[in-house]
């Protein structure tokens, strides 16, 4: 066989595809390892949304390629949604694409925009995606610090002069994967000024928009004041009505890079199933806010089982008000380390920080993924193993 691409080379496989690899051959093995690692709603979505793709897949006219840019009506409702939930007003045939869930989006953002020379500026502490679709593209990564002490959020101020010359994509993700940090209307302005000022295009990642507790709303980039001139935004089905497994989000925001993103896609693939567009409608037109609001209850006392029980197994947590996940920091140690230790001793496995950058080195993050039951049992078998070593 040829020698793969040379842009493979400098790419690593993605983390959570090999732990979940490991995770397999144990169980192949006959161990039962509890998961706590992968962001996967354990729950389904709502049953009006699960009736609507059934009565879209009957109909007969539904099973063509249905466009490259989507439905009409999936666009329209993407752009109500942002009108209702955040007062952003989308032109829906240029401000809004429909995307196989944000992932592919976001790795695709930056083979639409970066080259060899180019710099993604990326959290230390942030979703995998960012630095290796820039990794892809050829481009380099410029990691901002971010930690605790300063809100996961990062400096602007900090990043010298010489990489915002070469600078042409922000990443910012809040609720935060897998810090569950949270940012509000001020920080987004601040990103939206830096980028207009540095001819910068902003990245909002935002799926964890409506994972949140305590009775805290958040909210989206757009939201800033000329934000529409700098800024894209991926939101995803995936965490908000538990469809992960159906793969549908999209892209908003800036109609230029929303049309630079289309180029790639287009090439790429021929959009989603019909049905699944049909879905989707339904889920932002008539799930009621009071589902979100239940399910995420369940989520919060997870968090707090979790919490409670952290500091018998040798890690520590604040308490976040979003996203899917516990980031807690290793007493003893780093998190790689002491994921390992988990999968082996315990059978249980979360994830260790650095799969999420340099500044995730002593931290292991935990999914609220996972149903009550196993759950339970898994934090028992974590008790167990760190009282007896």
């Amino acid at each position: 066989m040829p020698q793969p691409a040379y842009r493979l080379q400098a790419l690593p496989p993605y983390p959570l595809a090999v732990l979940n690899q490991r995770i397999r051959e144990l169980n192949a093995q006959g161990m039962d390892v509890i998961g706590l690692d992968i962001g996967s709603p354990d729950m389904p979505p709502p049953e009006i949304v699960i009736d609507a793709l059934d009565k879209s897949i009957h109909h007969a006219g539904h099973h063509s390629y249905s466009g490259y840019k989507g439905t009409p009506s999936f666009c329209a409702a993407i752009a109500r949604h942002y009108r209702e939930r955040f007062g952003v007003t989308l032109d829906p045939n240029t401000q809004v694409l429909p995307l196989i869930g944000s992932k592919e989006g976001i790795v695709n953002l930056s083979l639409a925009y970066l080259d060899r020379g180019d710099i993604a500026l990326v959290p230390n502490v942030g979703y995998p995606s960012y630095s290796l679709g820039a990794q892809l593209a050829g481009a380099e990564v410029y990691w901002l610090p971010v930690d605790g002490a300063g809100g996961y959020l990062p400096d602007f101020d900090a990043i010298p002069a010489e990489v915002l010359t070469r600078a042409k994509l922000l990443w910012v993700n809040y609720p935060s994967n897998p810090t569950g940090a949270t940012a509000e209307l001020d920080f987004y302005q601040r990103a939206v000024d830096f980028c207009s000022g540095h001819n910068i295009l902003l990245a909002s990642d935002n799926p964890y928009v409506d994972v949140t507790f305590d009775g805290y709303v958040a909210g989206s980039a757009l939201q800033a004041k000329n934000a529409l001139a700098t800024a894209v935004e991926f939101m995803s089905f995936s965490k908000t009505y538990n469809m992960a497994g159906w793969r549908l989000g999209a892209a908003v925001g800036n109609a230029e890079g929303i049309n630079t993103l289309l180029q790639i896609k287009s090439n790429t693939d021929s959009g989603h199933f019909e049905p699944i567009y049909d879905a989707g409608v339904i889920a932002l037109e008539q799930v009621p806010r009071s589902w979100i609001d239940e399910r995420n209850a369940v989520y919060q006392c997870r968090r707090d089982r979790i919490l409670e029980t952290l500091p018998r197994i040798g890690l520590s947590a604040e308490k976040t008000k979003g996203s899917l996940y516990v980031w807690a920091k290793v007493v003893e140690g780093d998190g790689g380390s002491y994921a390992e230790a988990a999968l082996t001793n315990a059978h249980v496995s979360v994830a260790p920080g650095q799969i999420y950058g340099p500044g995730g080195i002593k931290y292991v993050r935990i999914s609220l993924g996972t149903p009550d039951a196993r759950l339970d049992e898994a934090l028992v078998r974590l008790e167990k193993w760190y009282a007896s070593r």
